[in-house]
């Protein structure tokens, strides 16, 4: 499990991309500036493969990130490819350190089972303006229907064989939410962007942290792994400080040291749209292809 960070923790960082599409130039970007920190600190990279989305996780896109990664000038010290202490470096190989997680939640009474599907929400939502990340802020349906009657229980997902003591009907699919602290202000001071606050319960609601596909949500396994890889900085895209606020609680709840974060603003095609993976002409692999040299696409940042 994981271990608490030090004031003297050496300067570890990491590059963290999901083999869901090829990477584009903002990726580069974000991962370059987190490679620059960690040299400038004498620090250890890490790259880990965020491979648990199995419905757009594909091997190809594995292969490509590591030749483009290192075609554009990243080095790290740890990862899928070289190994080390912190080991296995791909998400879809560290359930157990997730399922642990998980039954340390369950165990403190701070998630309950959801049966609520998309339209459920969007119905029922107190809100419908405001939105959790894209989605509408859950409405707190099932954490009702949970109150008074305490948290029902739950097999760890690793024992999906033995009868599950939720109360729930057998083989219904769930999703396990965090109950977060309704209206605490949960604050942070960012590397780059500052102090940030997020209210529970107005910015963000009850998030889930087990997907009914039977895996960890990306706020979880995010969380577990950055905490038990010791990751003493996060720096990722701007897109991503709600999500922080959400970590912030995860590690809380556990016991957990927070790293210190660093986000970086997101790059943007001509026409002032945010890059995504389908922007190919911007693609790192297109742009290799195209004989484009890496040294001159970093010159201007």
């Amino acid at each position: 499990m994981p271990q608490a960070l030090t004031s003297n923790q050496p300067y570890r960082g990491r590059l963290a991309p999901s083999p869901t599409g090829l990477l584009h130039l903002g990726h580069a970007r974000t991962f370059w500036v987190a490679q620059e920190r960690a040299r400038a600190r004498g620090g250890t990279l890490v790259l880990r493969n965020e491979d648990l989305d199995s419905t757009r996780y594909r091997m190809e896109f594995v292969e490509a990130m590591m030749e483009d990664l290192k075609w554009f000038g990243f080095e790290w010290l740890e990862g899928p490819d070289c190994g080390g202490p912190f080991g296995p470096y791909a998400q879809s190989e560290r359930r157990k350190f997730y399922v642990a997680a998980l039954e340390q939640l369950r165990s403190a009474g701070l998630v309950y089972p959801c049966t609520c599907s998309r339209k459920d929400i969007l119905t029922a939502a107190r809100a419908p303006h405001a939105e959790d990340e894209g989605e509408p802020i859950y409405p707190g349906t099932c954490r009702i229907k949970s109150a008074g009657r305490g948290l029902p229980g739950v097999t760890p997902p690793a024992q999906s064989g033995r009868p599950d003591p939720s109360g729930l009907a057998p083989g219904r699919k769930i999703n396990w939410r965090f109950r977060v602290p309704e209206g605490e202000t949960i604050s942070f001071v960012d590397g780059n962007c500052g102090a940030q606050h997020f209210v529970a319960g107005k910015d963000f609601g009850d998030f889930v942290v087990w997907r009914q596909v039977d895996a960890p949500s990306y706020q979880l396994a995010c969380a577990v792994d950055d905490a038990a890889m010791q990751i003493t900085e996060v720096v990722r895209g701007a897109d991503l400080l709600p999500s922080t606020s959400r970590q912030l609680l995860l590690y809380r709840a556990v016991g957990w040291t927070p790293p210190q974060f660093y986000h970086c603003a997101l790059m943007t095609d001509e026409t002032g749209v945010r890059l995504a993976k389908r922007h190919d002409a911007l693609s790192l692999r297109r742009l290799r292809e195209e004989g484009k040299i890496p040294a001159n696409l970093r010159a201007g940042w």
